[in-house]
């Protein structure tokens, strides 16, 4: 047993449910790299060396990965991040090494130890890394009944150790990467295998361990989400556009600004904000001197990009009225849970009287009520409920909307006696 593990058997996990600790009479104690920080692997032949030590390590492999988030055009791996017994760890350049499927193959049978796998897993994917089995500690905490499921927080309350903080929204496209980033991102996963480890105890008490299972495998086996309907629509702000040639707008702003965001390999708010974009829809300017004059327009702006931006604009106004955008996207499902009591207040009443009882439910099991059940399965289930609402006909509708085995043992008595008590 490792020291952290140690440390993590004196420590008392601290769910959300339980007493506020003693104040510790000592600080945290900072965690440290046990083997240093690893140099970057940035060429086939380190990234050889890499593969063929953690193929020979044992057990479980802590895996992150560093994006940039905020500066570069989409969400690619700039740093990833692994440590296996037997092997220490290893910090991998994607950009020098931009395949990692070979990699990801000498490690495909072990688990892999993800925090919040969900934000890394697409990224890791585009690079050839694909597991088979993981573990989230981030979702085992939610699952557990944490307050605070980032993850300095499980490290520090469960193990004891504090991680150093403030590299997290850093440039990651950085070279060279600063070493004080370097080491931030090694400690990242020193420790996830140990935290695991006790995470895994922590649910065995629980009698939830088979749950998180389920989910770890539901992760793991799901397929890459389809492309987003009219992303142009997420636009911040988009609520304020209400006229249809004012959508146009946004939607040929929105689509000019991400093609130069690509182009240029940035993100898109560095190009044009999006309170921007929605400046110019509601004001519709006329010409490139109207458009420099609304706010994120005219400060530094070039001519030619303001020329860039009104020609987006004069696309819009130049539409047929055949042409223009709906206000909103077509529905795929119930429709907003506010306009309920209009359409059918009956569905609305099912929706109240099993929301309180979700919640009631999460509260005894000391979980998150979208863990215990999806906001969006119990909705659908309240709009379009089985004719005959009994335990069989309510569990094949959760079943059908993707609910995991534990979440339909677990909700279907009390949904079954809330859509009963609306029949009746």
């Amino acid at each position: 047993m490792t020291d952290a593990q140690n440390t993590a058997a004196d420590t008392t996990l601290r769910a959300s449910g339980d007493s506020p600790p003693d104040p510790r009479p000592a600080p945290v104690p900072l965690l440290e790299p046990r083997e240093g920080i690893p140099p970057v692997v940035a060429t086939d032949e380190a990234l050889a060396e890499v593969v063929a030590a953690f193929a020979g390590g044992t057990g479980p492999v802590a895996v992150d990965a560093e994006r940039a988030s905020g500066y570069r055009y989409g969400q690619r791996a700039y740093l990833v991040q692994l440590r296996r017994e037997g092997a220490g760890s290893a910090l991998i350049d994607p950009v020098g090494c931009p395949d990692l499927s070979g990699l990801g193959e000498a490690i495909g049978d072990a688990e892999w130890v993800l925090h919040a796998a969900t934000q890394d897993l697409p990224c890791l994917r585009d690079i050839g890394m694909v597991p088979t089995r993981l573990f989230d500690t981030e979702l085992a905490g939610r699952l557990a009944g944490f307050a605070r499921v980032g993850l300095g927080a499980m490290v520090e309350n469960v193990l004891g150790f504090a991680l150093e903080k403030g590299h997290s929204a850093v440039d990651w496209s950085t070279r060279p990467l600063p070493e004080p980033w370097l080491r931030y991102a090694a400690l990242d996963v020193e420790l996830l295998v140990d935290l695991r480890d006790a995470l895994e105890e922590e649910l065995t008490r629980q009698g939830k361990l088979e749950w998180a299972r389920q989910e770890f495998a539901a992760i793991a086996a799901a397929p890459p989400p389809p492309p987003r309907k009219d992303p142009w629509r997420r636009t911040s702000g988009m609520h304020k556009v209400r006229r249809r040639r004012q959508i146009a707008v946004v939607r040929e702003l929105w689509t000019a600004r991400d093609q130069v965001a690509q182009r240029r390999d940035v993100s898109p708010g560095k190009v044009l904000g999006d309170a921007a974009i929605v400046e110019a829809a509601l004001n519709l300017p006329p010409n490139s001197h109207a458009l420099a004059a609304l706010p994120g327009f005219g400060h530094r702006m070039g001519r030619r990009q303001l020329e860039q931006w009104q020609g987006a604009v004069d696309r819009a106004r130049a539409l047929a009225e055949s042409e223009l955008p709906q206000p909103g996207q077509p529905l795929n499902g119930p429709p907003p849970p506010r306009a309920w009591a209009d359409k059918d207040p009956a569905a609305a009443a099912r929706l109240s009287a099993a929301r309180a009882s979700v919640t009631a439910l999460a509260e005894q099991l000391n979980l998150p009520q979208e863990n215990l059940i999806t906001p969006d399965t119990v909705r659908r289930l309240c709009w379009e409920p089985p004719e005959l609402p009994t335990a069989e006909s309510v569990a094949e509708v959760l079943a059908g909307h993707g609910a995991r085995p534990w979440q339909i043992e677990q909700v279907t008595p009390i949904l079954t006696e809330a859509l009963q008590a609306d029949a009746d």
